[in-house]
């Protein structure tokens, strides 16, 4: 099902998620509060389910994601048959690290090859903070018919608003000299050309709002808002279960990231490791199963 606003789509099939670590103990149902910002998420499905319009399936079955598109089924099915299994092709990162360099494998090394948009992104926001092309794109159509699937979350922008940048100083007492102490707030906005209500969407904004957070870290900046532009929001048919059963649950608040990387301000984005976040007080409802699909 889908919204009458800009959105679309309909079954779903295979490959039901699971966690690779025990989650922690599911919470109880918190009291009501309108203001918490995943009723934004909650309240798109809502209506959604309440006034989407049906359509049909772009394949018309539907496929596994991932493990399904890097399948030796899947990669003969869309003429990748050239390709190991698992090799999705020129896809999110290889875009954002190499961008405009020729694709060969997933072995094969790119040192050095194409545009390093990470890097780009990064040099911006330390040395031309107000720079209005501070962009990062998956989207290279000369690569898509390369991929096992074209880029869903596909462009982003960067902004940086030195608004109040000084009050943390303030605030404790030791801003001596506002204009130099000034630390801006970075901004995220994230246009998602295709948008999978029940699955994808929730990991999209985690994950690009880790990657705000990772870039404030490496430019030495307070990470601020992520803004989420959806074009096709869509709720499975098979999701739909799933989902009114998440729409009784109340959001619990939400948990604090710890960065515990000791080079704020290099301009490093390599070498990141799972020690080097820390999430604090993530408390999950109990696990809810929807199966992933395209």
């Amino acid at each position: 099902m889908a919204s009458n606003t800009p959105v679309d789509h309909v079954q779903a099939l295979q490959a039901p998620t699971t966690p690779s670590a025990p989650f922690p103990s599911p919470s109880p149902n918190p009291a009501h509060d309108p203001t918490h910002e995943e009723h934004q998420y909650l309240n798109l499905i809502r209506t959604i389910l309440a006034t989407g319009e049906h359509r049909p399936d772009r394949t018309g079955t539907g496929v596994k994601i991932w493990d399904g598109n890097g399948s030796r089924e899947f990669l003969d099915s869309v003429g990748l048959s050239h390709r190991e299994v698992g090799d999705l092709g020129p896809v999110y990162g290889f875009q954002w690290r190499h961008f405009g360099a020729e694709y060969v494998d997933a072995k094969a090394d790119y040192s050095g090859k194409g545009v390093d948009q990470i890097a780009e992104v990064v040099r911006k926001l330390k040395e031309n903070p107000y720079d209005r092309r501070i962009i990062l794109s998956a989207w290279n159509p000369a690569d898509l018919k390369k991929m096992a699937l074209p880029p869903c979350h596909m462009f982003a922008q960067f902004y940086v608003s030195f608004c109040n940048a000084a009050l943390p100083e303030m605030e404790n007492g030791t801003n001596e000299d506002a204009d130099k102490k000034q630390k801006g707030t970075l901004n995220c906005l994230l246009y998602q050309r295709s948008c999978d209500m029940g699955l994808g969407v929730p990991f999209n904004i985690a994950s690009y709002a880790l990657l705000t957070h990772m870039l404030a870290h490496a430019a030495d900046l307070y990470p601020g808002t992520l803004i989420h532009t959806m074009g096709d929001a869509h709720v499975y048919l098979d999701h739909i279960a799933a989902l009114q059963e998440q729409l009784t649950r109340e959001p619990t608040t939400f948990p604090e990231l710890r960065i515990n990387r000791t080079d704020r301000g290099s301009g490093d984005m390599d070498g990141w490791a799972e020690g080097d976040f820390e999430v604090i007080g993530y408390k999950p409802h109990k696990m809810i199963k929807m199966k992933m699909s395209v």
